[in-house]
């Protein structure tokens, strides 16, 4: 039996998140659906991790198994044909039979995008949270950076998912201002340098880490954000790190800003 890793693009906006459930549409269903009507074996996709309903992706990566002896690119076009135009799958590569999406993840790079324009772009009205105030992009990046490293970040985990750890690594966090290409790039601001625009209305929050709670950067995004505004002082992400209580933390930020960008292998 074939196994066929996929790496996706998505507007999350009009599915319950990834995965199946019952008189919801969703991204998993979605997939294998088409999986099932070019195969003709009853499927199942597996990805990286269950973003929500409402968050986007632009390098998800899933897989499926199959006896089909279709090429990729056939596998690609097709899946593409049978699916709306709101899922895209971008690769299609034939790899090990132990490759599994979830479980042999090393990292993934989440992005999420603020808009602190005084009139939002209606273009971008599902892809970024509106601030209708001015952001200090300055005082929300410093305040990231004491995120890096090793640490429990219970304060910024959503109670209903329990692990048997809190503790997860971040290896890059920056907040910084760009043009709306960044949306779509890839690519991290530590290896691609984001343009000098100090000016733009958009603000993004990046983060890299070994895995992420429930939540968790969507947590992270509502905490820059009172920092932003001024509402909270430096030093908080220290002290609520130290906490380990998520009501210390501020608000989960709305889920149409986040972009799953890639997952590292």
């Amino acid at each position: 039996m074939r196994n066929i890793k996929l790496v996706l693009s998505y507007d999350g906006t009009e599915y319950s998140g990834w995965e199946r459930q019952r008189d919801f549409r969703t991204l998993q269903q979605t997939l294998e659906a088409a999986v099932e009507s070019l195969t003709g074996e009853a499927a199942n996709v597996v990805a990286s991790g269950r973003t929500d309903a409402g968050v986007h992706a632009i390098g998800q990566v899933a897989n499926f198994r199959t006896n089909c002896r279709h090429d990729c690119e056939t596998i690609r076009r097709a899946l593409n044909a049978l699916m709306p135009d709101d899922v895209r799958v971008l690769e299609a590569i034939e790899v090990n039979e132990l490759f599994h999406a979830t479980y042999a993840a090393k990292g993934k790079l989440y992005r999420y995008v603020m808009y602190d324009g005084l009139v939002m772009d209606p273009v971008l009205r599902r892809y970024a949270l509106h601030c209708h105030w001015p952001m200090n992009a300055t005082a929300m990046h410093a305040e990231a950076r004491e995120l890096m490293g090793s640490h429990d970040f219970s304060s910024f985990e959503t109670a209903g998912a329990p692990r048997e750890s809190s503790v997860r690594t971040i290896t890059h966090v920056a907040v910084f201002r760009d043009g709306p290409e960044r949306i779509w790039n890839r690519q991290s601001a530590i290896s691609h340098q984001p343009s000098a625009i100090s000016d733009s209305p958009l603000l993004f929050l990046e983060v890299s880490a070994n895995g992420f709670l429930y939540n968790m950067v969507r947590a992270i995004a509502g905490t820059l954000i009172d920092v932003g505004r001024g509402y909270r002082p430096a030093g908080c992400i220290s002290e609520i790190l130290k906490a380990c209580d998520r009501r210390r933390a501020g608000p989960t930020a709305p889920p149409h800003g986040l972009f799953l960008v890639r997952v590292d292998y």
